[in-house]
C-alpha cells in the first residue's frame, strides 16, 4: 500500500533522478503540454478557424432563415387578413346582388300580375261589350222580325195591306215602349 500513495515524482527519484525525456513519468505528461501548445496556433488557424468560420456561417445562415421565414409568414398573414376582407367583401357584395335580383324579382312579377289583370279586365270587358253588341243585334232582329210578324198579323185581320212606312214606323215604337216597360 505504501507504494500506491507514493506520488509519481518521488518514484523517478528513488529509480534514479528525474528524466523528462521518459515517455512513462512526469516527462510525457511534460512533453505532451508542449507539444499541444507548440500545436496550437496551427490547429486553431487551419482547424478551429475553419471550423469556426463555418458555424459563424451556418448561425447566420440560420439567422437569414429565421428572418426568412419569419417575414414569409409575416406576408402569409397580411395575405390572409387581405383575403378574408376580400372575402367579406364578396360575401357583402354577392348579398346585396341577391337582394336586387330579388328586389326586381319582385317588382317584375308585380308588373306582370298588373298587367295580366288589366289584360284580363279588357278581355272581359270587350267580352261583355262584345255579348252587348250582340245582344243589341239580337233584339233588333227580333224587333224587326216582331215588327214583320206583327204587320202580317195586322194585315190579315184587316185585310188591307199594311206595311207602309208609318205603319212600320208605329210598330216599332209599340215594340220598344212595350220593350222598355218591361226593363
Amino acid at each position: 500500500m505504501l507504494l500506491s500513495t507514493i506520488s509519481p515524482l518521488a518514484v523517478a527519484a528513488a529509480e534514479g533522478g528525474f528524466d523528462p525525456f521518459a515517455p512513462a513519468g512526469f516527462g510525457g505528461i511534460l512533453w505532451t503540454w508542449v507539444i499541444f501548445l507548440v500545436a496550437l496556433p496551427f490547429i486553431w488557424k487551419f482547424v478551429m478557424g475553419p471550423i469556426s468560420r463555418a458555424l459563424h456561417e451556418r448561425d447566420e445562415h440560420v439567422a437569414k432563415a429565421i428572418a426568412a421565414a419569419e417575414k414569409a409568414s409575416s406576408e402569409a398573414e397580411s395575405a390572409r387578413a387581405e383575403v378574408e376582407i376580400k372575402l367579406g367583401e364578396a360575401q357583402a357584395d354577392a348579398a346585396k346582388l341577391l337582394a336586387e335580383a330579388r328586389e326586381r324579382a319582385e317588382v317584375r312579377e308585380r308588373e306582370i300580375l298588373d298587367k295580366a289583370k288589366q289584360e284580363a279586365t279588357g278581355m272581359v270587358e270587350s267580352a261583355r261589350a262584345a255579348i252587348r253588341a250582340e245582344q243589341d243585334k239580337a233584339l233588333a232582329a227580333i224587333r224587326n222580325e216582331v215588327v214583320d210578324l206583327s204587320l202580317h198579323a195586322a194585315s190579315r185581320v184587316l185585310e188591307r195591306n199594311v206595311g207602309s212606312e208609318d205603319d212600320r214606323k208605329f210598330v216599332n215604337e209599340l215594340v220598344a215602349s212595350t220593350q222598355d216597360s218591361k226593363a
